[in-house]
């Protein structure tokens, strides 16, 4: 298929950069076996069943927009220069990749200073991306993190806007754990704790799962044939707990339903046979109409960028002309798009 095949003219206006506050009272398009329905996300109580899992995606985003300055040891002002940095993820040895703007002004071994608390070495340069190691580690690096950094806010709200102190609870999920994140899984931002516990009174089971969203979400596709793009990796785990709950579910006849395409994306990495196994690892899964879905019935998740990887995630599981179906009606009738926009919950059945 054809980049062109996942485009579509979106006005600027539907573009959110705020949430609907509360996060449960965001607009809900569900479409289902070929009916669409406009709802709110507290409709969920109503539209799922006793015995459904949501699988939820963990993951914690780091502020990992830093600020800082280059100064050679012994020079004079013109020796400074300031720094943009976007940390892009953990490397086994403990540095971390990332953007650096701009990169061509430094040099190996030169030091950028964050704070009087937190500074790093440039260690190497690789594939247009920085390597930087810190001079902290563990929880004293997690500390100066959170008193220094920003929250990485994707580049169509960064471009409208600052990343503000209201970002720091805005873009992380009620129920976000374990640290290493650099952009939040979305669709999991409708959900609050009177809507949690709602669904647990319904019956509706949750279970966690982990996948650290990298920055290359955001990165455009390229080629105009789409089976020449090189999906980026992102690691992620899916417990033996979690493998099993995933498991007792289909067994009883629940339906599985992941929140976010970064929790699809996992649990179908971890599929194997049709059923969902315990894995950890990184996952370069690329999802593109003709996928054999094995685990997911379905998927909540918010409206996606023109000719992304996600549009063709969305069109695998709905179908394309069903999708561009969707989107239409979604434009038509003002949803609020992408991160801190409005949702939807795709059930590609008319019985599911």
């Amino acid at each position: 298929m054809k980049l062109s095949d996942f485009d579509f003219d979106l006005p600027d206006e539907l573009i959110a950069t705020r949430p609907a506050r509360p996060r449960s009272s965001a607009r809900l398009l569900l479409a289902q076996g070929g009916e669409i329905a406009d709802r709110v996300v507290t409709d969920l109580v109503e539209i799922l069943r006793p015995g459904d899992r949501l699988v939820l995606n963990d993951t914690k985003v780091i502020p990992a927009r830093l600020t800082g300055i280059r100064t050679r040891p012994g020079a004079s002002g013109e020796g400074t220069a300031r720094i943009e940095v976007t940390l892009l993820g953990p490397r086994p040895d403990g540095s971390w990749s990332a953007l650096i703007k701009p990169l061509r002004k430094l040099r190996e071994g030169e030091v950028i200073e964050f704070s009087d608390r937190l500074s790093a070495e440039l260690v190497s340069r690789e594939e247009g991306q920085g390597v930087l190691r810190f001079d902290l580690e563990g929880d004293a690096f997690d500390r100066a993190l959170q008193m220094v950094g920003a929250m990485p806010l994707p580049p169509y709200i960064a471009a409208r806007r600052a990343a503000d102190e209201s970002d720091r609870e805005d873009y992380q999920t009620v129920w976000a754990a374990r640290p290493g994140a650099v952009a939040a899984p979305t669709a999991s931002l409708h959900f609050d704790e009177p809507l949690m516990a709602a669904l647990a009174a319904r019956g509706v089971d949750v279970t966690h799962v982990t996948l650290h969203v990298g920055a290359g979400t955001f990165l455009p596709v390229k080629v105009d044939d789409i089976r020449d793009h090189k999906m980026h990796a992102e690691w992620g785990e899916v417990s033996a707990g979690a493998a099993a709950e995933i498991a007792a579910t289909r067994a009883a006849g629940g339906r599985v339903i992941p929140v976010g395409t970064t929790a699809l994306r996992l649990i179908e990495s971890a599929a194997r046979d049709g059923e969902v196994a315990p894995w950890s690892g990184e996952t370069d899964i690329f999802i593109t109409p003709g996928f054999a879905f094995r685990v997911a019935d379905g998927l909540m998740t918010n409206f996606h960028l023109p000719k992304s990887t996600l549009m063709m995630l969305v069109s695998a599981l709905m179908g394309v002309e069903e999708i561009r179906r969707i989107y239409e009606h979604a434009i038509a009738n003002r949803y609020r798009f992408f991160s801190y926009g409005d949702a939807s919950l795709l059930l590609p059945r008319a019985d599911s």
